[in-house]
């Protein structure tokens, strides 16, 4: 994941550098705002609840006979309707094993130093999405080239299992908006609304068994995802700032990887929690 959030750093970079030269006519009175024109990069690190809509997952391989050396299916062409999943928090993991286990977001931002106290920020969610099994869901199309129309039990041992567990993974650009809601006499507590909305890729690394036979795939961008965040903002002593959000975002998968030459698409709406915990500077 060390290569994302290298990309997450450069978009911002190339995005925001006409921006950040500017000259600003009114400077915010801001946590960490510097009160020389220029204004205050942050970054936060925290983690997230999801919960997803139900969608209709289409996998499609046409040109893959049996091999059994390669253990690869044999053709197939079939929807499996209103799947439902869900979320693998994994927080128990945070400090026993890698941070970067649980569903772990960031968030890498810049706030212009103008009145209006807008920003552009980087925004990162490891959202994990598996779908539940032994659900019983209408399947139809053909597999093994056999017409299928009926309900069927999703069966991981003998059908399917389908998950995007090493993150569905949003990436979006997002433009900010924060609003002072409250700040004590002595300026060391700042209370804020912020609002976020942008638009990226999604990078997820699909873990599926198909007919018994399993693959864990590679990372690769399979379509783009667009959302909306809205929540409060808690600055202290101005360097250090705790947030929470609500969010909501559609995720369209046209492009994921499953086995030999197949491949599987979907698309799906998303709830997110998410706290996170940041430190800001001016520039």
């Amino acid at each position: 994941m060390r290569k994302y959030f290298s990309i997450g750093i450069l978009i911002l970079l190339c995005c925001s550098e006409n921006l950040f030269s500017q000259e600003k006519n009114e400077i915010c009175d801001c946590p960490s705002q510097s009160k020389v024109g220029k204004g205050t990069f942050y970054f936060s690190w925290g983690y997230g609840r999801d919960y997803f809509s139900k969608s209709d997952i289409h996998f499609t391989n046409t040109t893959t006979d049996y091999d059994a050396q390669k253990s690869q299916p044999k053709s197939y062409d079939f929807t499996v309707y209103d799947a439902k999943a869900h979320d693998r928090p994994g927080f128990k993991d945070i400090l026993r094993t890698d941070l970067t286990i649980p569903q772990y977001v960031y968030r890498i931002g810049y706030f212009f130093n103008d009145k209006k106290d807008f920003g552009i920020e980087i925004n990162f969610d490891h959202v994990k999405y598996i779908m539940d099994d032994y659900q019983t869901l209408r399947v139809t199309g053909t597999i093994h080239g056999q017409t299928i129309d009926q309900d069927t039990l999703i069966d991981p041992n003998t059908f399917l299992h389908f998950e995007h567990s090493d993150g569905a993974n949003f990436l979006m650009l997002n433009f900010v908006k924060r609003q002072r809601l409250f700040v004590s006499k002595n300026k060391k507590h700042w209370v804020s609304g912020v609002a976020k909305i942008g638009a990226g890729p999604v990078i997820p690394r699909t873990d599926v068994i198909l007919f018994g036979v399993p693959l864990n795939n590679k990372f690769h961008v399979a379509g783009y995802c667009m959302g909306v965040e809205a929540g409060l903002r808690y600055d202290v002593y101005k360097y250090i700032y705790l947030e929470y959000t609500a969010k909501g975002a559609w995720a369209n998968y046209t492009d994921v990887l499953v086995l030999g030459e197949g491949k599987a698409k979907h698309h799906f709406w998303t709830f997110e929690n998410i706290l996170v915990l940041g430190l800001q500077f001016p520039l």
